[in-house]
């Protein structure tokens, strides 16, 4: 495979150029943007949830990978798009089976491998302009969604995980529909899968921030010895 041969798979894209995908090389920064508003919100809850801290810096690295893949639009660049997502996807995955449904890690991690393999399967399958690939992580959220709206006190983490699906759900309508609008609208709409999917992310890491732990959660132990008893 030739790493450095030309991607021209976009409406927006007519030529080799650098900035021949302006709308959909820029939409990028919206990662960027929610990746420090969810530090901005771990930095608030405490700053100690470094599981969290990890899927954010990896939400920054989607942005980066991307714009750079819509300005070089090469195959090999193409890697720096495919890979982060794909390291969101899973990472979230884990953590919300360890977070959210309390799974030991061994449990976690592989039902995490299996539904790793399976996702790597729907990627072969050539359909919807490449956009079965993603189903998988859609089913998941939507699964899940509805698995904790029956437990309690895991009502706002199914809300969350509830929109976020239907948001994935309208981004990969846009995904798909990109390269068959191009002679009704040259732009594509490409950029809004990226706009839509950063809003999905910050949802996903607001949730994960919002049930992590944080410093104060319980007092230390000799906090607890100095506590006065009750009379």
């Amino acid at each position: 495979m030739d790493w450095r041969a030309p991607v021209m798979d976009y409406c927006e894209r007519l030529s080799p150029a650098f900035w021949a995908e302006p709308a959909n090389a820029l939409s990028n920064f919206a990662f960027v943007i929610a990746a420090a508003s969810a530090f901005i919100l771990w930095r608030r809850r405490g700053g100690a949830d470094y599981p969290a801290l990890a899927l954010i810096v990896v939400t920054t690295s989607v942005g980066i990978g991307s714009f750079i893949f819509h300005t070089i639009a090469t195959r090999g660049a193409m890697l720096l798009d495919v890979v982060p997502i794909a390291i969101f996807i899973y990472g979230y995955f884990l953590l919300a089976l360890r977070r959210y449904f309390r799974l030991s890690t061994v449990a976690a991690t592989a039902i995490t491998v299996a539904f790793a393999a399976g996702s790597s399967f729907a990627t072969t399958v050539d359909a919807l302009n490449g956009s079965v690939g993603y189903l998988p992580a859609l089913a998941a959220l939507a699964i899940f969604a509805a698995l904790l709206w029956t437990r309690r006190g895991q009502r706002g983490t199914a809300q969350a995980l509830a929109v976020a699906a239907l948001l994935f759900a309208i981004s990969l309508v846009f995904r798909t529909i990109d390269r068959a609008i191009c002679s009704a609208f040259p732009l594509g709409a490409h950029f809004l899968w990226h706009m839509l999917n950063a809003c999905v992310l910050w949802l996903l890491l607001r949730a994960a921030i919002v049930a992590g732990p944080r410093p104060d959660d319980q007092a230390s132990p000799i906090q607890n010895a100095k506590e006065p008893t009750a009379a």
